[in-house]
């Protein structure tokens, strides 16, 4: 398989940590879908990363479609989303309130750097939607004292919160009010100190 996108991307990230969890062997290749946007566009007509070339050749587009197709590479027992119900929709809303806290972000970003003249009512609905997203993800940690969030085990849920995090912190900060989010901030602490996170790492560089 090949990973094609930066790790600063932290959905090209959550899909790294991902492969290495399950020990899967893959290439990754570091262009940006800006730098590298026509030779990105041979194989994802969408020109984004993260993009997933898997060995027969198909491409995937999208991160949790990613993730669904290792998943299914790997035993139940050490699939990183729950199998059974209601543990695997309770997970996947996590991972999708964090994953939509990243792409409000990345919105937000975008609309600053990348227009001339930023609409104010649009940074104001991408924050309202960050922040709200970050006070579910709050009181849903808070609730949960273990060391992940939902058994003894890394899974999905908590990468998508940490990688989330890391990324709005860097690329926007001061974005997020960390310091009325204690349980958000004790959880990507932790996991950022594990070795698959400080192998799979790239700081934020902003688009140009």
């Amino acid at each position: 398989m090949i990973l094609i996108g930066q790790y600063d991307s932290p959905f090209v990230r959550r899909v790294g940590i991902a492969l290495r969890l399950y020990e899967l062997p893959f290439e990754h290749s570091t262009w940006s879908a800006f730098s590298d946007a026509e030779k990105l566009r041979r194989y994802n007509p969408l020109v984004r990363v993260p993009t997933l070339v898997l060995d027969d050749g198909t491409v995937l587009v999208e991160s949790h479609a990613m993730l669904d197709y290792l998943d299914s590479l790997v035993p139940p027992a050490r699939r990183l989303f729950p199998v059974a119900e209601p543990a695997r929709h309770r997970a996947l809303r996590v991972a999708t309130l964090a994953t939509g806290l990243g792409d409000k972000a990345a919105s937000f970003l975008y609309e600053k750097r990348l227009h001339e003249a930023a609409s104010d009512f649009w940074l104001e609905r991408c924050r309202g939607q960050v922040l709200g997203a970050l006070q579910a993800l709050e009181a849903e940690r808070a609730a949960r004292p273990g060391a992940y969030w939902f058994g003894a085990a890394i899974g999905h849920a908590d990468i998508a919160v940490a990688v989330m995090l890391r990324f709005v912190n860097e690329a926007l900060p001061g974005l997020l009010p960390m310091a009325g989010c204690p349980a958000l901030g004790r959880h990507a602490t932790a996991l950022e100190a594990l070795p698959v996170f400080q192998e799979i790492s790239q700081r934020f560089t902003p688009p140009s």
